[in-house]
């Protein structure tokens, strides 16, 4: 199992497949019309603008389907201004603070660190001849890129153990 230790700031969402792209991940979720839930609990967290910084990063980017999979009630209680410690720390992470396309991932288990300030820090990501998981998450759509990192989206919302 080998260890990659990223650091940095949030940003990245979705862009045009295997292209550059000048829209930021904000700008680009917006565009895709599939990540509302994501955007909304970005601004509830107060993480748009870190979204919207320089990067680069990787966002590994739960589909609006992937949050409503959650139960029911966990999103609009996550959504509540006295649980956005909660909400921020759920979404920092899916974010590692470097940019990590799918041809870098080794096929192998791997722990890469995220962006989340404290706890459960590190997601595994498994990279096999079936494809890439991230915590049990599904990748689906892989290498999205926009101008200040890679997306890749994935079908549930991974959640840190504390």
């Amino acid at each position: 199992m080998r260890k990659y230790f990223m650091g940095a700031a949030l940003a990245t969402v979705l862009a045009t497949a295997g292209t550059a792209n000048a829209a930021n991940i904000v700008e680009t979720a917006q565009q895709a019309g599939t990540f509302n839930t994501l955007i909304a609990a970005a601004q509830a967290a107060g993480l748009v603008e870190a979204l919207s910084a320089p990067g680069p990063i990787t966002v590994f980017a739960p589909t609006d389907e992937a949050f409503a999979a959650l139960p029911e009630g966990t999103v609009e209680n996550l959504l509540k201004p006295e649980n956005k410690g909660q909400l921020a720390a759920i979404l920092s992470y899916h974010v590692v603070g470097q940019e990590i396309t799918s041809d870098e991932i080794p096929a192998a288990t791997t722990e890469v660190e995220t962006l989340k300030g404290e706890g459960d820090r590190t997601i595994t990501v498994v990279k096999s001849d079936s494809g890439v998981t991230v915590d049990g998450a599904n990748v689906v759509t892989a290498d999205i890129k926009a101008d200040n990192g890679v997306i890749h989206v994935i079908d549930k919302v991974i959640m840190p153990s504390e």
